[in-house]
């Protein structure tokens, strides 16, 4: 099997193991391609393992050879199943793998939000500590989470992990999910418009659709309490960025933690990364390198199943 790696940096810029890969074909590797050298590359693939690289119906028209895609994230919006399925390509991703660390790094933000853990080191790394008369200081004020409402939108596996995290902390869990799950020891909520007037703090974890779609916008910021946190570890586009903006201007929000933005990566300093009352991370909640060897073994293994005529975790 001929099997071409197109866009394989962002899983794997050289800490990952990928000798099983390498047992099932010539593998040849691509840290980044740009669409247009994506024909050229993939001209006698067999099998193609792809991330965000976009396959349209232009590309796929001029790879004859092409049988077989693995899909090294969950998301495949990249590609046109449709085509693809009238081609008779075959299409796998990669599910519930991250599922911890994205949960963990929601949490990493929110005790940041409520800790201020780096500014307190900045200014003890400042020599600020040294010039005080008492034991202790603090330069912002504290939040302590024991007792607080967490609302979940979205409760599939690490909407799950992150209430299990919260209820760990002591906290009450609130959720919404569109498909009315009932979890026990969680309290599910009618409404979306009900959770986020309801809690404390607000961990987004739900697919961006046609429904989500800057869910969190104007109108339903206006139902957060003013001392609310809000954190989204999910997809950029379910926030109006510009209606954030206002918000956290006016004082509606006590702070946002965001690992993800409306464009990836930004064209310009966005002016999220820089308000006092946000915190921005590179999308990389996913990036812990036991999770990112998880996902790639996975699609290994869907690739194995694929060549041995038994395709596993087909999207079609």
């Amino acid at each position: 099997m001929n099997i071409v790696v197109v866009d394989g940096y962002t899983l794997n810029p050289g800490d990952l193991d990928i000798k099983d890969l390498q047992k099932l074909g010539a593998v040849t590797v691509y840290d980044r391609s740009s669409y247009h050298q994506l024909a050229e590359r993939l001209r006698d693939a067999e099998i193609a393992v792809v991330n965000k690289a976009v396959f349209d119906q232009e590309l796929i028209h001029q790879l004859p050879k092409l049988k077989y895609i693995a899909v090294t994230a969950t998301g495949y919006n990249n590609l046109d199943i449709s085509y693809l399925k009238e081609k008779g390509i075959l299409v796998s991703n990669v599910t519930n793998y991250g599922s911890h660390a994205v949960a963990q790094h929601a949490f990493a933000l929110l005790l940041e939000l409520c800790n201020h853990v780096g500014l307190h080191h900045e200014e003890c790394k400042q020599g600020r500590w040294n010039e005080i008369t008492d034991f202790c200081f603090w330069s912002k004020s504290m939040t302590e989470l024991y007792g607080k409402k967490m609302g979940i939108i979205g409760l599939g596996n690490i909407g799950l992990q992150t209430a299990k995290i919260a209820q760990a902390f002591g906290m009450h869990v609130y959720y919404h999910s569109r498909t009315d799950k009932q979890i026990a020891d969680f309290k599910y909520v009618e409404t979306v418009e009900k959770v986020l007037s309801t809690c404390d703090v607000i961990s987004l974890h739900c697919t961006l659709n046609a429904d989500t779609q800057e869910l969190i916008n104007k109108h339903t910021l206006s139902l957060f309490k003013p001392d609310a946190f809000l954190m989204n570890t999910s997809r950029g586009g379910l926030i109006n960025e510009k209606d954030l903006l206002e918000a956290l201007d006016k004082g509606r929000l006590a702070g946002v933690g965001l690992d993800v933005l409306s464009e990836e990566p930004p064209k310009t300093i966005h002016p999220l990364i820089h308000h006092p009352k946000c915190i921005v991370t590179p999308h990389n909640a996913w990036a812990a390198k036991e999770t990112r060897q998880r996902l790639l073994d996975i699609a290994i293994q869907n690739i194995k199943s694929y060549i041995e005529g038994s395709p596993e975790n087909l999207v079609w």
